[in-house]
C-alpha cells in the first residue's frame, strides 16, 4: 500500500507540474470567465422565481380586525387576483406592542417580512425599508377596503395614513438571502465540476493516443496511475479555485458600495466556504473517478466527446434534482437528492446556507466519504482492464469467458 501512494503522488507531482507549470494553464484560467457569466445569469433567473414567492405579513390584529381585512383582502383578491396581494398571518394582541413586534421580525421559524400593527385606525407597518416599499401601497389598499366596508351606509371614512417603521433587517429578508446564496452555491459548484473534471477526460485520452500510458504502466502500478491523476487534478483544480476566488473578492470589493454586504448563510462564511471546498473535493471525486473510468474505455476525441455528451446531460439533471433542496430541505425529494451520492455535496451545501446545523454535514461528509471510496475502487478496475487491453497483456473478464467456452466447445 505505501508503494501504491508513494508511486501515485510522483504521477500526481508529474501531471501537476506538467499542468500549472504550462503556458496553456493562463488560458485555462481565463476560459471559466464565460460559464461563470452564464452561471449568474442562471442565478439571476432562480432569484427572480424566488421572488414571485409571496411575501408573509404577520397582522397584530383583535377577532373583529381580522374579520374585516380577512373579508377585505378576499374581496381584492377576486378582483386583482391572489398572487398580487401578500399574504396575512394574524396573531392576537399582547400587553408590550413593541417587542411583539420584534419577535416577530426576528422569529426565524416562518418567513415573516412585515408586520402590521395599530388596527384599523392607526396602522403601522414594520419591516426592512424595501418589503414596506413594496408591501405599502397593497397594505394601504386591503386597509381602506376594511374601513369602508365597516362603515358601509354612513358616512365615508376619513382617510387614514398608513404610518411605516423600517427596521435592519427580518427573518422573512434573512430568508430570501440565504435562498439566492444556496442557489448561487450550487450554480458555483456544478460549473467548478462541470469545468474541471471534464479536463481528465482530454488529459487522458491524449496520454492514451501518445502512448504513455502504456510507459507509464510498465514503470508504476495501474492504480498509482489512476489515483495520481485523479490527485493531480484535484490539485490543479484546487489552484484554480484560489486565483479565481481571490479575484472574485478583489472585484466584490470593487464592485460592492461602501457597507454592502453578500446574504450572510445561516452557518456563516468561514464554515460555509470551508464546507464549500470539502463538498467540491466530494463532488469532484466522484465525478472525476466517474470520467477516467469511462474515459479510459475511449480511444478517440471522437468517442470521447460522444461519452461525454450523456455524463453531462446528467450532471444537469443531477442539478435540477439537487434544486429541489432549496428552500424546502425537508421534503422527500429533498431528502432523496441528499442520499444520491452525486446531488448529495449540492444539496448539503445548501443546506449550510440555509440552517446552522453541524451534525448532518458531518454525517454527509462520512457518507459521500464512502461514495468516493467505492466509485474510486469501481472505476480504478475498469481503468486497469482498458489500459492493460490496450497493451495486449490481459483480455477482458468477458473475451476470457467466450475463449473458455469455445474451448469446451
Amino acid at each position: 500500500m505505501n508503494e501504491l501512494i508513494r508511486a501515485a503522488l510522483v504521477i500526481a507531482r508529474r501531471d501537476y507540474t506538467a499542468t500549472v507549470f504550462s503556458k496553456t494553464f493562463l488560458l485555462f484560467l481565463i476560459g471559466p470567465l464565460f460559464p461563470i457569466i452564464f452561471g449568474f445569469v442562471f442565478g439571476s433567473i432562480g432569484a427572480n422565481v424566488d421572488k414571485t414567492a409571496r411575501p408573509v405579513v404577520a397582522v397584530i390584529a383583535t377577532d373583529g380586525e381580522r374579520t374585516a381585512l380577512t373579508a377585505a383582502r378576499n374581496r381584492l383578491a377576486d378582483r386583482l387576483g391572489d398572487g398580487s396581494l401578500p399574504l396575512f398571518r394574524f396573531v392576537a394582541p399582547q400587553r408590550d406592542a413593541a417587542a411583539q413586534v420584534r419577535h416577530l421580525l426576528q422569529n426565524e421559524d416562518d418567513a415573516t417580512v412585515a408586520v402590521l400593527s395599530g388596527g384599523l385606525d392607526e396602522p403601522v407597518l414594520a419591516g426592512p425599508r424595501g418589503a414596506i416599499n413594496d408591501l405599502g401601497g397593497d397594505v394601504s389598499l386591503i386597509l381602506d377596503d376594511a374601513r369602508q366596508h365597516r362603515l358601509l351606509g354612513k358616512a365615508a371614512p376619513a382617510p387614514v395614513e398608513l404610518a411605516t417603521r423600517p427596521v435592519d433587517r427580518s427573518a422573512g429578508d434573512a430568508a430570501q438571502g440565504r435562498i439566492l446564496t444556496a442557489r448561487v452555491g450550487q450554480l458555483v459548484l456544478l460549473m467548478l465540476t462541470m469545468i474541471l473534471a471534464g479536463m481528465l477526460l482530454s488529459n487522458l485520452i491524449e496520454e492514451k493516443s501518445n502512448k504513455v500510458i502504456e510507459v507509464l504502466a510498465a514503470a508504476v502500478p495501474i492504480d498509482a496511475i489512476f489515483l495520481g491523476k485523479l490527485i493531480a487534478m484535484l490539485g490543479m483544480s484546487l489552484t484554480g479555485i484560489a486565483v479565481w476566488g481571490g479575484v472574485a473578492a478583489l472585484g466584490a470589493l470593487a464592485i460592492l458600495p461602501p457597507g454592502a454586504s453578500l446574504p450572510l448563510p445561516a452557518i456563516g462564511w468561514p464554515m460555509f466556504v470551508l464546507l464549500g471546498v470539502v463538498y467540491f473535493t466530494a463532488s469532484y471525486l466522484l465525478l472525476g473517478a466517474l470520467f477516467l473510468g469511462i474515459g479510459a474505455q475511449a480511444s478517440t476525441v471522437r468517442e470521447v466527446q460522444t461519452l461525454s455528451m450523456p455524463v453531462t446531460m446528467g450532471q444537469l439533471v443531477v442539478f435540477a434534482f439537487a434544486s429541489s433542496a432549496v428552500g424546502n430541505p425537508n421534503s422527500p425529494m429533498a431528502l432523496a437528492a441528499t442520499v444520491f451520492p452525486w446531488s448529495s455535496p449540492l444539496v448539503m451545501l445548501a443546506r449550510a446556507a440555509q440552517s446552522a446545523m453541524l451534525w448532518p454535514h458531518l454525517l454527509a461528509i462520512l457518507w459521500q466519504a464512502l461514495w468516493v471510496a467505492v466509485i474510486i475502487r469501481v472505476a480504478s478496475r475498469r481503468f486497469r482492464v482498458s489500459v492493460l487491453k490496450s497493451r495486449g497483456a490481459r483480455r477482458s473478464w468477458f473475451r476470457r469467458r467466450e475463449s473458455a467456452r469455445e474451448e469446451r466447445t
